[in-house]
């Protein structure tokens, strides 16, 4: 089990003192209590959270769970788990990005699932091997191989296109295959039709915009120091801020963002394959999912997105109660339900092909199958060392809003940065 780093454990003896454990929380009918936090948003999978809540506390007969749902996606839970830590509180288990898990792990008191397991559930030795496949466990462990939590929401950037825009523009429906070809549909979308050409997410993250950079050959963090402000990088923003500049790609918050995409005043819209839900129960249009496009003469690179769950209890009483609910939600038929209601890739290896998992819905769901289809070319989201991390984030958040919405120098804007978030990593 990990310890509090130092400045957040002085906080707590001020505010409310290191405490050793506390005691377990029950329900009236006896039942264990534990929160699971999450981040999905009603349009991002909130009612599937829901309902499997609602399932696992109607089959439980010794723990119910109580769901919270966090705004600001993971860097807004990170937030909350401060906060809550700072009263001598914590959640029990908890959606953790990628890009977070280092902030994870040297700033909060966890259990990792292998070591609950061991003292625990013997006839849950085998689970974890056996589930789930080696490169999918690697992006929830530390650089030393010790697994944090365990991979669940598994996403990756697709690029959704309006194929009826496309056609009115007389552009090819199936979809730009570059990203200098996503330049010119962009242009030809807007002179023709008068609409947006794209609309690449910006969320409380920079993930959308990491995938770009990664995949023109440059690197958001290497050797633990930043260094996007690079000719690759420098380049991937200049094409993004000449998006905007020409009106061929929009600018907005997320939320309408998306929604103008779904309203059909968007053609293509670079997002998280989570979506597809969403975007296909709410389209009017022929719309269709296709794989991030690559740079020309370059491979493409798809940094993992979503998030694996942590396990922060307590008590031995919440540790294994939030290892109950955890291996309920990794069961085949509910990893197919969380696929179903959001869109992510089953983090587990034997659900896409199962009868009882995915298969007759793969089949069926061609949104699916680009997301599937490129976990062959999954990178590390980025995850900045040490306590920074959640600065360093907010910092990449604030030089995409400078350089697309207050039409900053590129290079000038991403080499100060780069030089403000290293300063505070040295």
């Amino acid at each position: 089990m990990k310890q509090f780093s130092f400045l957040l454990c002085i906080t707590l003896l001020f505010l409310a003192g290191c405490s050793a454990e506390g005691s377990k929380e029950e329900t009236k009918d006896g039942k264990v209590k534990i929160e699971y936090w999450h981040v999905n948003a009603e349009t991002q999978g909130g009612k599937t959270v829901k309902e499997l809540v609602n399932d696992f506390n109607k089959q439980s007969d010794d723990v119910y769970v109580q769901a919270k749902y966090n705004p600001d996606m993971y860097k807004g839970l990170i937030q909350n788990m401060m906060s809550e830590a700072a009263g001598g509180r914590t959640p029990d288990v908890v959606q953790i990005g990628w890009s977070f898990k280092n902030y994870y792990k040297d700033n909060f008191e966890y259990t990792s699932p292998e070591e609950i397991i061991n003292q625990s559930f013997p006839e849950d030795k085998k689970f974890i091997k056996e589930k789930f496949d080696d490169k999918v466990l690697k992006i929830a462990q530390d650089e030393n191989g010790e697994q944090l939590g365990l991979p669940y929401s598994v996403s990756s950037p697709v690029m959704f296109i309006n194929k009826d825009i496309l056609r009115k523009a007389h552009l090819d429906a199936n979809g730009p295959k570059t990203w200098e070809e996503v330049q010119n549909y962009a242009k030809k979308i807007k002179e023709t039709t008068n609409q947006y050409g794209i609309f690449i997410q910006e969320p409380a993250d920079s993930w959308a915009q990491q995938a770009i950079v990664d995949s023109n050959g440059g690197n958001i963090v290497k050797d633990g120091k930043a260094s996007f402000a690079n000719q690759e990088g420098i380049e991937a923003y200049q094409m993004m801020q000449d998006m905007v500049n020409n009106k061929s790609a929009l600018h907005t918050n997320d939320e309408q963002g998306q929604q103008s995409f779904i309203n059909g005043e968007v053609g293509m819209l670079f997002t998280t394959n989570a979506k597809q839900k969403h975007i296909k129960d709410n389209a009017t249009f022929d719309v269709e999912a296709i794989e991030i496009p690559s740079w020309k003469g370059k491979e493409k690179a798809v940094p993992a997105g979503g998030a694996m769950l942590g396990i922060t209890s307590d008590t031995k009483e919440e540790q294994e109660a939030s290892w109950k609910f955890m291996k309920y939600l990794y069961k085949v038929e509910n990893v197919a339900k969380w696929t179903k209601g959001t869109g992510y890739v089953p983090p587990r290896n034997d659900v896409v092909d199962n009868p009882k998992g995915l298969k007759a819905y793969v089949e069926e769901n061609k949104m699916m199958r680009p997301a599937i289809n490129q976990m062959s070319d999954v990178v590390p989201w980025a995850a900045f060392p040490g306590n920074s991390g959640l600065e360093a984030e907010q910092q990449l958040i604030d030089m995409r809003d400078k350089i697309l919405g207050e039409d900053a120098d590129v290079k000038e804007t991403m080499e100060a940065t780069q030089n403000r978030i290293n300063q505070e990593l040295d």
